[in-house]
């Protein structure tokens, strides 16, 4: 069975982007982000996580969180954090700045995007005037937002730090968000969602990448994707959550004996079989409540269980709610606290 479990995964968190500044620098620079938990309510109200990404489509820089070894940046690089740390981009090794202050972020939320910002030193000025040419170094900096619940395995497989170096003949997406931004800027329709597509490619382009450089010894999901008998039993149970699957029906199509899938799958993936299924199963049921008008019993059903009391039991024990009430406040988004009397010209 030839599944591709990994565009599972990407349609059913809702992974969605967004590019928001197109920084060019000159000279001595630094720019802090927060963590991205902080960030979250002003740049993508009520999402669960939240990503953000560089890429230097001109000149070099450092990316590193805060506190740990930099990185070096050359053009056509891209760098992830993952996990939502906080970061530092700078134009040398070291240098630390205040913070980008939430609050600006929020304020500027309504400015067209990609807003262009010149670093100079530690301070930022929001112009769109900003000339393209002759800028020493040039970044595009984005976010990425996410469903962590009820089940995301694929951010926990992810490094803290994600860097992809430019390599010969596929340093295609800083020429491609290059484009995007001259196109955005001329306000033609349309230029929002290709900056919002855009986002997602990158951070797509980024796991692929990122799973073709993984060792044979690796741990995680994405390892198990790779693996010849532990990705199949995921492809079956991505195939069909409402079969009933045991461990020996999944061992039987995955050319193994039950004992010893059951310890390779837990090995790699960091939990049993059966257990992945339950987290599985939870996971399509929120997007059928979330995207159809389905009856939760019809619901329990199509992710395997016979009843719906079971099913809103197993529901509410996985994400604290039953799955009535899932339904309701998945579209309720909270809004950010108001913006602080700040220059909505500087993000200090």
């Amino acid at each position: 069975m030839d599944r591709d479990t990994l565009s599972d995964v990407l349609r059913s968190v809702r992974f969605r982007g967004a590019v928001f500044y197109d920084v060019r620098c000159d000279d001595d620079w630094v720019a802090e982000a927060p963590p991205a938990e902080v960030l979250a309510p002003a740049v993508m109200p009520g999402v669960d996580h939240l990503i953000e990404y560089h890429v230097a489509t001109r000149g070099s820089c450092w990316a590193a969180i805060v506190g740990e070894t930099p990185l070096r940046m050359g053009p056509g690089d891209v760098v992830l954090f993952p996990h939502g740390d906080a970061h530092v981009m700078s134009s040398a090794p070291g240098m630390r700045a205040r913070p980008l202050d939430s609050q600006w972020v929020f304020a500027t939320r309504g400015e067209p995007k990609p807003m262009p910002l010149r670093y100079s030193h530690d301070e930022a000025t929001a112009d769109a005037a900003v000339p393209s040419v002759d800028t020493r170094t040039r970044i595009v900096c984005g976010f990425i937002g996410c469903d962590l619940r009820p089940f995301n395995p694929l951010i926990a497989a992810l490094p803290r730090l994600l860097h992809l170096p430019a390599v010969a003949g596929q340093s295609w997406i800083a020429l491609v968000i290059e484009q995007a931004i001259e196109e955005s800027q001329r306000h033609r329709p349309g230029g929002d969602a290709l900056l919002q597509r855009f986002s997602e490619m990158v951070f797509v382009d980024a796991v692929r990448r990122f799973v073709d450089t993984l060792p044979p010894d690796s741990r995680g999901w994405l390892a198990g994707l790779r693996d010849r008998h532990v990705g199949k039993a995921l492809a079956l149970m991505h195939a069909a959550p409402s079969r009933d699957w045991t461990v020996e029906a999944l061992a039987r199509e995955a050319a193994l004996s039950r004992s010893a899938l059951h310890e390779r799958f837990s090995q790699v993936i960091g939990m049993a079989p059966m257990q992945y299924l339950a987290n599985w199963r939870m996971q399509v049921a929120a997007g059928l409540l979330r995207g159809t008008s389905a009856g939760v019993a019809a619901i329990a059903l199509e992710v395997g269980y016979e009843s719906e009391a079971a099913f809103s039991r197993a529901f509410r024990r996985q994400v604290g709610m039953p799955p009535a009430a899932w339904r309701r406040a998945d579209g309720d988004v909270s809004r950010p606290p108001p913006a602080a009397a700040t220059d909505p010209a500087s993000p200090r």
